[in-house]
């Protein structure tokens, strides 16, 4: 079964991050209190409230979107459904190298629960990785990307990580800067055909940045291979300074199948550690939330727009 594709504009602020609030933002670990829940889920609909002032003060609904996880944004993922905006929902355990489903046997029933737009997965999928471990992801991710063709309901995004193995760091001395230049791109590539080859079929492939447009380039060729011809892409942002991300959106905005990006720390995680830390109010984190995202969006367009005249 070939993807349904999608390619049209797509601006994803996602925050559908477990393990790193849990940890990094609130410093708490696993199980959780009622408590712990709502206060992770009450900053989680700080970052929503930027999405909708982002959209109220321009950005254009229709290309607009979130990604929300339902241990903590379950109400969003239903508001978000009642307003209208494209939003999707993760399938993934949080924080695990092996791809596994959160929800195991019943992850069916959660993507029914709220008919996403889009079923999200973050998979890391080195192709010189274990050959074990890739051929088992890659089986639960065709159980997964069968289920969604045929339910014909969300769509299917897959968020891919091709961390570097300790011999592709040892080539280049240890250099991960190196490695994200020279070795990635090609690993990239060679991931997608092999996951194709495997059944996996995603509508939207959710990349990491790449700095050089043919990267940019021979990555499209690839998803779009094969009569995969309105399969999109998205760059996402790693969590890198504004600089950075301002260029990898530049780079991908250049190159006809990059249809938007999901840019998420970048835009959230200061404004709410300060608001945590007293610093600044709920609505002025609110407002720097949505300028961030909002400032992402014309950088992206205006790159675009550079391309097509």
């Amino acid at each position: 079964m070939k993807p349904r594709g999608f390619d049209k504009p797509l601006y994803i602020l996602p925050f559908d991050h477990r393990g790193s609030f849990e940890t990094k933002m609130f410093g708490w670990k696993e199980p959780l209190t009622e408590q712990q829940t709502a206060e992770i889920a009450a900053a989680k609909r700080v970052i929503y409230d930027g999405f909708r002032k982002a959209v109220a003060d321009g950005v254009d609904k229709d290309k607009a979107g979130i990604l929300v996880d339902e241990q903590f944004g379950a109400e969003i993922l239903r508001d978000a459904a009642a307003e209208g905006h494209l939003f999707a929902c993760p399938a993934e355990k949080s924080g695990q190298d092996e791809f596994d489903f959160e929800y195991e046997a019943e992850f069916a029933e959660h993507i029914e629960k709220f008919h996403p737009t889009f079923c999200k997965v973050l998979v890391r999928y080195n192709p010189e990785g274990d050959a074990k471990i890739n051929q088992a992801q890659a089986e639960r991710l065709k159980r997964l990307s069968d289920y969604l063709q045929e339910a014909e309901r969300s769509l299917f995004m897959f968020e891919l990580l091709v961390p570097a193995e300790k011999a592709q760091l040892n080539e280049l001395n240890g250099d991960k800067k190196a490695y994200d230049h020279e070795l990635r791109p090609r690993l990239m590539e060679w991931a997608i055909e092999e996951l194709q080859n495997a059944g996996v079929e995603p509508d939207v492939w959710k990349i990491e940045g790449l700095d050089r447009r043919e990267d940019c380039e021979a990555m499209m060729r690839t998803a779009r291979q094969n009569g995969r011809d309105t399969v999109g892409c998205i760059i996402l942002g790693r969590g890198e300074d504004e600089k950075q991300v301002r260029e990898w959106l530049k780079t991908a905005a250049s190159v006809k199948g990059f249809i938007g990006f999901a840019v998420g720390r970048t835009d959230f995680w200061d404004p709410l550690m300060d608001m945590r830390a007293g610093e600044i109010s709920r609505e002025e984190a609110v407002t720097r939330i949505a300028d961030r995202y909002r400032e992402f969006v014309g950088v992206f367009e205006a790159a675009q727009s550079g391309r097509d005249h």
